[in-house]
Parts: structure tokens; sequence; C-alpha cells
């Protein structure tokens, strides 16, 4: 049910605490999800103390991270307790920068019917599917920063006896 996972990832302490215990790294970077239905996520990172580089812009492995998050948040809302469980694996992953990301950097995936529909295909075939997942990240002036593709690959897990 990709609402109760939604709704869990929209709210402030439960996002933060899962952050903390399973991405720490995303934690302490500033990762945060702005807006997360069941087609689109928003995600952004700061530039700050902990994301920037030497070149004073944001580290490409933070710009990284926050697209990849738009992305796998879509993912786990469709697998999220679904029967056969879904395995989900980035195989592929490619990136395009564009301009300095000196502020805040917007990251948005609208992939996420494509993504779903992929999940499905996996569960009523029982091999694995793969999904190649966009997202692009704007600063606050819209001006693109950099955009992000990811493929996902999706497997039913098998169920041991």
């Amino acid at each position: 049910m990709p609402n109760f996972f939604l709704h869990i990832v929209q709210h402030p302490f439960k996002y933060r605490f899962f952050l903390f215990t399973r991405l720490p790294a995303a934690y302490f970077s500033g990762i945060r999800v702005r807006y997360a239905d069941e087609s689109k996520a928003i995600v952004t990172v700061p530039y700050k103390w902990f994301t920037k580089n030497p070149f004073k812009s944001t580290y490409f492995a933070c710009l990284s991270m926050a697209a990849e998050m738009s992305t796998g948040l879509l993912a786990m809302a469709h697998t999220y307790n679904k029967e056969p469980q879904i395995s989900m694996l980035v195989i592929k992953s490619e990136g395009n920068f564009f301009k300095k990301a000196t502020g805040i950097t917007t990251f948005t995936c609208e992939d996420g019917n494509s993504i779903e529909h992929a999940i499905k295909e996996a569960m009523s075939s029982g091999k694995s599917t793969s999904i190649d997942a966009r997202s692009v990240g704007k600063n606050i002036n819209e001006e693109v920063i950099a955009e992000f593709s990811f493929t996902w690959s999706f497997k039913t897990k098998s169920s041991r006896a």
C-alpha cells in the first residue's frame, strides 16, 4: 500500500529516524523529502559544510544521493509490503552536470507510474525487470543543475520453506 509508506516518508520524525538508522550519509547531508505521491517525488539537498567540495559547490556524490532517493522513494512505495516480496537494486547510474550547485538543489522524479508498471511485470512474470528512472535537479531559479538516470532492477524474492 503505497500511501502508508509515503505517509511515513513525509513524517518529519519518522523520516529522520529512518535516515539516521539506515542512511546516515543522507541524514548528515541534510537530504529532505519535500513531496511524494505514487507518481512523483521531490527531494532536496542543501549546500552546506557537510555537502560542499573544494570548488565551492555541492559535492557530486551528495547530488547523486538526493537524485537516487527521488527515484528510490517511488520504487520503495510500490514495493512496500508486497507479496511476494520484491527485491530492488540500482544496476546502472548516469549523471550529467550543467551548473554549479551553490544552494539548495531540488531533484524531481516523475516516473512513479512506469516504476509501478515494471514492478507489476516482475510480479506477474517472476522474472527480473528493469526501468530507467530520471531525476532532474534544479536550483532556486529553476535552472537545471544536473540530470541523473538510475536503472532499477526488480525481481520477486523466492520464498524459502
